[in-house]
Order: structure tokens, then sequence, then C-alpha cells
């Protein structure tokens, strides 16, 4: 048994790793490791959480609204902190932000349209931002070849911190159509 007692420890702690902020319910743990008892799970994840009490550790095994999750102990804190402070995030380009403006206002648009629009070519572009998250390409148009069709995802919404896509800013016209528009108010 003490061998078994290894080897489950090795798991639940490799499952909660996984889960990460999640965390795990003993009815998932259970239903996953199904060679071993609700019993031996719950006296393992005791052992765990005794074992991270341990000074000598940066983790500790919590249960929180009855999931089991790995955190980070307080002290901790501090030093994650300065570890992301000097990371920056990701960010786009110029030519990927144009790309998913357009897609953002033009919803659902074509990689032919877009193109029409950026005047290059953006397949290569298209794929990365799908490679984000930050856009798709579900469905097809009914246009010649059924080209597909982009629009943004919950990703997009996300990261722009965006509830709906009405929030986006107004777009200025160009000159030449403000200066049209105006004139023509005047005739």
């Amino acid at each position: 048994m003490a061998s078994d007692n290894h080897e489950l420890k090795a798991l639940v702690e490799g499952l909660l790793y996984i889960a990460g902020e999640e965390g795990l319910s003993i009815i998932q743990l259970q239903s996953t490791l199904q060679d071993y008892t609700r019993e031996d799970i719950e006296k393992i994840l005791f052992e765990m959480q005794k074992d991270c009490s341990s000074p000598d550790r940066g983790v500790e095994l919590a249960c929180y609204a009855s999931r089991w999750k790995l955190v980070s102990k307080e002290n901790v804190f501090e030093y994650a902190k300065r570890l992301y402070e000097d990371i920056k995030a990701p960010t786009l380009s110029a030519a990927a932000l144009e790309t998913l403006a357009i897609i953002a206002y033009r919803q659902p648009v074509t990689r032919v349209e877009i193109e029409e629009i950026r005047g290059v070519s953006c397949e290569a572009m298209l794929k990365k931002l799908q490679l984000r998250g930050l856009i798709e390409a579900k469905e097809r148009s009914s246009a010649v070849g059924n080209p597909l069709l982009y629009t943004v995802t919950d990703g997009f919404m996300d990261a722009f911190a965006l509830d709906s896509l009405d929030q986006l800013p107004e777009i200025e016209k160009p000159r030449e159509q403000q200066e049209l528009f105006s004139s023509n108010l005047e005739d």
C-alpha cells in the first residue's frame, strides 16, 4: 500500500496542477482515479495539505467551495508581483490591429473584403489572430466560392474589456467624406 500511496499522491498532485485555478472536487478526483476509494483520495489530500504547510514549501493545498487547488503561499506574493512587473504583455502589430479593427467594425467579413480595405494580403495575419483567439471563422458566405466569414471572439471582447461591440469608439470619416457631406448639406 505504501507504493500505492506514493503513486496516488503523485497522481493527485499532477491532476491538481493541471486543473490550475479551477481546482478539482473530490467527485472529479474519484471519477478520474477509479482504482482508488474516496477515503484513499481524501486521506491523500489531507496528507498533502499537511506536507504543504511546511515553511520550506512555496505552495499550499487549499480547499475552497469543496474544490481542492494548489495555490502559492502568501509570502510568495511580493516576489510574484516583481516577476510580473517586468514581463510585458504580448502586443499586436499595427497591421494586426488594423485587421482586427476591420473585422470588429465590419463583421462578418471575408478575407477578400479585408484585403480590399487594407490593400495587402492578410491571410497570415488572420491565422495569427485566430491562434491568439481574437477572431474566428465559423460560417461561410453565400458569395462565389463560399469564403469564410470572420468575426471577433469572446477572447477579443475580454482583451479589450468590452461588453458589446457597441462600446467600440466611433470611426472618424476621412476628410474627403466629411467635406463632401458638409457641401451636400449646404446645397
